[in-house]
């Protein structure tokens, strides 16, 4: 969508297994999701996909999604392989299901707790005193913080000021308000949590 592309969406629905079915695993080759078709050829992992449309849809004939000198790109590059490879105890205690869904969930636990100070002193250091963008320009980064940020914002958690009013305009933008609201299943079942290899939330 940032690159104002026109594209068809194909569900693959976790709960039923549709990922590990062998034509999901032919054209994913890790039987993980998202996976992009583009010209005849697939591609998985997010971190993947984006960089290939960067590429094949390059600035400035399409909008960026990674900043534009070599230095930020590189440290956008390595706050999201961070976000994505690190703060487990948070993600595990705070699951993108309790984002969409209302859980009475435990407090964190101590390693979530540190993950927490860690997310935290990252976000203070690196979010401009006007809780603008990373790196002046909006960057996929800036979502990718926004929805980490998130886990704790719609759990009830407290944020610093300036990162709290970060997250928010962040979340705000049209593209993720896109994906937040893609329609859900009111509740979960309960055959989700052995299909999607998702933890049950901790509840109190």
């Amino acid at each position: 969508m940032e690159k104002g592309l026109n594209f068809e969406v194909a569900q693959v629905k976790l709960i039923d297994g549709e990922h590990q079915s062998s034509r999901y695993r032919a054209l994913s080759l890790t039987a993980r999701v998202p996976c992009l078709e583009h010209d005849g050829f697939t591609l998985s992992e997010s971190s993947a996909i984006a960089e290939y449309l960067e590429e094949c849809f390059a600035p400035q004939a399409y909008p960026r999604l990674l900043p534009e000198s070599v230095t930020a790109r590189a440290r956008a590059r390595q706050l999201m392989a961070w976000l994505r490879s690190d703060l487990m105890a948070l993600r595990e205690d705070r699951s993108t299901v309790t984002m969409f869904y209302q859980f009475q969930l435990a407090a964190l636990s101590a390693a979530a707790e540190r993950d927490t100070a860690k997310l935290i002193h990252l976000a203070k250091a690196l979010i401009p005193p006007n809780a603008g963008s990373l790196f002046g320009d909006w960057s996929l980064v800036d979502s990718e913080l926004a929805f980490m940020l998130h886990r704790l914002l719609l759990n009830g958690h407290d944020l610093p000021e300036k990162v709290r009013a970060y997250a928010e305009r962040e979340w705000q933008r049209p593209t993720v308000q896109a994906f937040v609201n893609q329609p859900r299943p009111k509740a979960l079942p309960e055959s989700y949590w052995e299909y999607a290899g998702t933890p049950r939330p901790r509840v109190k």
